[in-house]
């Protein structure tokens, strides 16, 4: 079958084919990491278990023709707050799928600046789980203390390492070990979740089958670099095996640039 859309990359690092158009702009000087109001506490409990949840399951099932094949193996480390490192191939189902990793818990994202530069929604977006990368020196210390304070609470924290959107993607884009410094440096443990795709029964439209591999654990006994480095390989390895492996059905192709 002829792909539904076919795009040229020149860098499959930096690229990006989200086609969001959205005009990024740096966090205020006045964001907050961390919120003690009661009320916006409240809201943001009912607005992840009371829409987020069941509109993500929804929208998995009916929308996304989306699986979990062994979403189990996230028992090996319940109760721990654990690092989920996954392909960026999907819009809104990226959005949706950590939340439904575990029943018990909250799931967070590590996102841009750009997820939270539309005007109105983001406090919205907030409470959904997004925890975005700081604008400033300040606000990286901060996001970081955010990020191991939930780990430290049992969450479960998601990183796109691959940071831009290729839709349909079918194969895993290199990237760096440098978001692996968190797990690297408190020592929790890693999975790799990849998503793929095959061709539906009826339809073009392709079915979404997500795979999870770990738990990785960092090895303390090296120095920082070598700890990140090695968590990068192993998450990369699993995601590259899983693709080759069940990504069968090729709905946007993508081709290097001559």
């Amino acid at each position: 079958m002829t792909p539904k859309k076919i795009f040229t990359y020149q860098d499959p690092v930096h690229d990006d084919f989200a086609g969001t158009n959205i005009h990024t702009k740096p966090l205020p000087d006045w964001f907050l990491y961390r919120h003690t109001n009661p009320i916006w506490r409240s809201l943001a409990c009912f607005v992840y278990r009371g829409l987020a949840r069941p509109i993500a399951f929804c929208f998995r099932k009916i929308w996304g023709a989306h699986r979990f094949e062994n979403r189990q193996v996230l028992e090996k480390t319940a109760g721990q707050g654990v690092y989920v490192y996954a392909n960026h191939t999907q819009r809104v189902m990226d959005a949706f799928l950590p939340c439904q990793l575990r029943r018990k818990g909250r799931s967070y994202i590590v996102v841009g600046p750009d997820a939270l530069s539309i005007p109105l929604i983001h406090n919205f977006i907030q409470m959904l789980g997004a925890i975005p990368l700081g604008s400033t020196m300040k606000q990286s210390r901060e996001m970081a203390e955010s990020v191991h304070s939930h780990i430290a609470r049992g969450d479960l924290i998601t990183i796109y390492p691959e940071a831009h959107i290729w839709l349909f993607y079918t194969g895993i884009r290199p990237f760096p070990a440098a978001s692996f410094g968190y797990p690297a440096r408190d020592g929790a443990p890693v999975y790799a979740m990849t998503s793929c795709y095959r061709k539906r029964r009826f339809g073009v439209f392709p079915k979404v089958v997500t795979y999870l591999d770990g738990p990785y654990f960092p090895d303390m006994s090296l120095s920082l670099p070598e700890r990140k480095q090695k968590l990068r390989d192993q998450c990369h390895t699993a995601m590259v095996r899983r693709a080759e492996e069940n990504s069968t059905y090729v709905y946007y192709e993508y081709r290097e640039e001559a």
